[in-house]
């Protein structure tokens, strides 16, 4: 109002404006009195209403736009998103954008100072989030959910997971029986055994969509939990200025990668392999396996395989008949903090609650209470897995591997594909080492 009264000129107009200016003064002190004596009321969260700092249902409206990894999903499911969505708030209207190289294309845009509203978390130090993204602890769910610290600061929530996932072996069941596989591995030595049999009835053993590089992310997140079975290595590298070397989990994971490499049950060509056909080459049995995550189960069946010609064991990596298996987060929602704050929370609680995208995604829910949908992951439960859950990242250890600029799968596509895989590893950790020194951690 005082803004609005300064802009007018002239000496009547601006006696006026005092005159008004005292009425409205003196109405407001006098509602104020007679509401003094009134207790105030919770604010209400009845219907999974976001709490967003405000009970006025009107403020959940405006457009937003989600940006999102999922390319396959434009014009059609995200379609019947938008519609669902708008049923419950219909004064909202959700648009879709899809980009690759989603991290880094992100990252631009928010350097940039323009990013949309609801994205998933990029990878920072979660002491960075504040700068850029909405605390999300006031959003409201039927029951609790996984993963609520991993992507926190100072108490505050910046992530939520999209779903969970654990990682194994997806199969092709029609291709082992061709192969004459009759048993499915429990030791490292039977899985190589498994893949010279697939090799030998002409089916490519394992897809690594290896020029793609992100599905090598399994490589040096997942496997050196298992190898080394504890899910703090990428912490631990801050501990040392050689992180990697072929003794320790890093080393050992890669070698497995390079041994499947060199003994040919791989694509033949790693270097042009293509995400998007190899989930059509699992289904009709061209390829008899991945290792990857449980959500690219659904994707094969999308892609013409029978439900039930597809399965799911845990990848041993190892000789010693103990199932092991990580237990990880997906992609986590995040609210641009200068976006449309209330819708986008809106948004992401029924993402979590409503959508179905759990089940769509072939996903362990986030909340704990919904049970899984999927079948596969029964049939992988069944070898008595022990899980390892993530920890907790450190942000010093973000921050020397962004000072390093390292690329932890490009890596491991030098690591398989070199004549000498320690001068791989060798040059990675000079790189490291002298990220510490430059961000002056010490030895």
């Amino acid at each position: 109002m005082l803004l609005a009264f300064t802009n007018m000129n002239g000496g009547k107009k601006m006696k006026k404006s005092i005159s008004l200016l005292l009425a409205v003064f003196v109405m407001l002190t006098v509602l104020s009195a007679c509401g003094s004596n009134s207790k105030s009321e919770p604010a209400s969260n009845s219907g999974n209403k976001p709490v967003t700092g405000t009970t006025d249902e009107e403020k959940i409206s405006g457009e937003i736009i989600f940006l999102t990894n999922r390319t396959d999903m434009i014009g059609n499911v995200y379609d019947e998103y938008a519609t669902r969505f708008k049923e419950k708030y219909p004064d909202v209207d959700v648009k879709f954008e899809a980009i690759q190289d989603y991290d880094a294309t992100l990252k631009v845009r928010m350097n940039s100072g323009e990013f949309p509203d609801v994205v998933f978390l990029p990878t920072l130090a979660n002491s960075e989030f504040p700068e850029y993204f909405a605390p999300l602890n006031d959003i409201e769910f039927s029951s609790d959910i996984y993963f609520s610290e991993l992507r926190s600061h100072e108490g505050q929530m910046y992530g939520i997971s999209s779903g969970a996932s654990t990682v194994g072996i997806v199969y092709n069941k029609e291709a082992f029986a061709k192969a004459g596989i009759t048993e499915l591995p429990k030791t490292y030595d039977e899985f190589l055994a498994a893949c010279e049999k697939l090799k030998q009835a002409g089916i490519v053993p394992l897809a690594s969509n290896f020029k793609d590089k992100w599905p090598l992310d399994v490589w040096v997140y997942d496997m050196p939990s298992l190898t080394g079975e504890a899910s703090d290595h990428q912490n631990k590298r801050t501990e040392t200025d050689t992180p990697y070397t072929l003794d320790n989990a890093y080393g050992k994971s890669w070698g497995i990668i390079r041994e499947l490499y060199t003994k040919g049950y791989l694509e033949p060509d790693v270097n042009s392999t293509n995400w998007e056909q190899s989930k059509k080459d699992v289904a009709n049995g061209t390829f008899g396996m991945y290792l990857l995550g449980n959500w690219v189960i659904n994707q094969v069946i999308e892609n013409g395989a029978e439900a039930d010609n597809i399965g799911f064991f845990p990848f041993p990596v190892d000789n010693s008949g103990q199932a092991k298996a990580p237990l990880n987060p997906d992609f986590f929602y995040a609210v641009n903090k200068n976006g449309n704050v209330p819708a986008a929370k809106a948004f992401i609680q029924w993402l979590i609650e409503d959508s179905g995208y759990d089940d769509f995604a072939g996903f362990i829910p986030t909340l704990k209470s919904k049970e899984p949908k999927l079948a596969q992951l029964a049939e992988f439960n069944s070898f008595d897995v022990k899980y390892f859950e993530p920890a907790q990242p450190l942000d010093l250890a973000t921050e020397i591997q962004n000072q390093a600029r390292l690329d932890q799968a490009s890596t491991v596509q030098e690591f398989v594909l070199s004549k000498d895989p320690q001068s791989v590893l060798d040059k990675v950790n000079k790189s490291w080492a002298k990220a510490r020194k430059d961000l002056g951690v010490s030895q």
